[in-house]
């Protein structure tokens, strides 16, 4: 049976060698002939890819760990022919198989991910790449050490994912789920650089990317509450209290009378509330800021290791962070 797959694989191989060669010699003109023979070759070339998946679950099985490959290839020439809903199918089936052969969580999977992740971006289908980058950036974490460069490259991507979300609104959130997924970006990064704080393996040096991930972070929390209306914090006081009101009521016998009622009216101190729960949230997003760049001078200041190339970028970085964090003071104070 396994020579039998081999020859499939092979067959494989030949046709993508021959697509390969007519992608990267196109015709200056492709004339009808050309264009219904170009058809024609794809037509054949799924067929024939789709026959040796076939022949591949008939002979072996349909979770076979070779199936894994083989819709991994048919994928990867649909996403070439720009057909990303196809590849997306078949990608997915490659992780189906991927994760009953080797278990919820292996690195086998990382390469599907990617180009499920490629696929459906190509495809603008931001809530699948969103859910196909939170499972990217769990395996990571379940099969890398913090130590490992592995972890912090996707932790690095997974960040660098979320913060095009919030900048971009690619998911369409309201502006409140916006502040919540940034938040929850800057909680994540703190963790994360915490967490590698204290492992004494992990270099001093290898954490400034993801430091600078979370001032961006803090940096976006910053730019969208400052935008935000003040009325749309949720106030410290009371946004209503109650009043005694009275009034004089003649009687039908023709004395006057006093009636009192209660009512309820806007508290005037709940305004002034909103107007603190806006400044201590910038105040608490620029604080954060703050504290990147004393990391970041604090890993120039006494690394041996940095080249002055990467010492200047960490400069350019710093004076990024403080102009644009001081413009923010300064706005928030002409505003408040």
């Amino acid at each position: 049976m396994r020579i039998r797959f081999l020859k499939y694989l092979s067959a494989i191989l030949l046709s993508m060698n021959v697509v390969i060669s007519a992608q990267e010699n196109p015709p200056e003109e492709q004339g009808p002939e050309v264009t219904e023979a170009r058809a024609l070759e794809i037509s054949r070339e799924l067929s024939t890819r789709q026959t040796a998946i076939e022949n591949i679950q008939s002979d072996l099985g349909i979770y076979d760990p070779s199936l894994i490959e083989a819709y991994g290839d048919m994928g990867r020439f649909y996403s070439e022919l720009e057909d990303y809903e196809n590849a997306i199918r078949l990608y997915t089936e490659a992780l189906q198989i991927a994760r009953i052969n080797t278990g919820l969580y292996s690195p086998e999977q990382i390469p599907i991910l990617d180009s499920l992740i490629e696929a459906n971006s190509r495809n603008t289908d931001w809530q699948e790449v969103d859910d196909f980058q939170e499972l990217y950036y769990l395996i990571n974490s379940r099969i890398y050490e913090l130590t490992e460069i592995e972890y912090i490259a996707a932790a690095e991507i997974y960040g660098a994912w979320k913060l095009r979300v919030v900048r971009e609104n690619l998911l369409d959130q309201s502006r409140f789920s916006l502040l919540s997924t940034a938040e929850n970006l800057s909680d994540f990064y703190a963790l994360t650089i915490q967490r590698l704080e204290l492992i004494p393996d992990v270099r001093r040096e290898d954490l400034i990317t993801v430091i600078y991930g979370k001032s961006q972070a803090d940096l976006t929390l910053a730019r969208v509450v400052a935008s935000t209306p003040y009325s749309a914090f949720e106030g410290t006081e009371s946004q209503f209290i109650s009043q005694v009101r009275c009034t004089n009521v003649r009687t039908v016998s023709g004395q006057v009378t006093r009636q009192c009622y209660t009512v309820q009216v806007e508290n005037p101190r709940y305004r002034l509330s909103q107007r603190d729960a806006k400044r201590f949230a910038l105040q608490r997003h620029t604080r954060e800021i703050s504290r990147s760049i004393e990391r970041l001078e604090g890993i120039k200041n006494t690394s041996s290791e940095l080249t002055s190339g990467e010492r200047q970028e960490i400069d350019n970085q710093i004076a990024l962070l403080v102009a644009e964090s001081e413009q923010l003071v300064r706005s928030s104070g002409r505003l408040f």
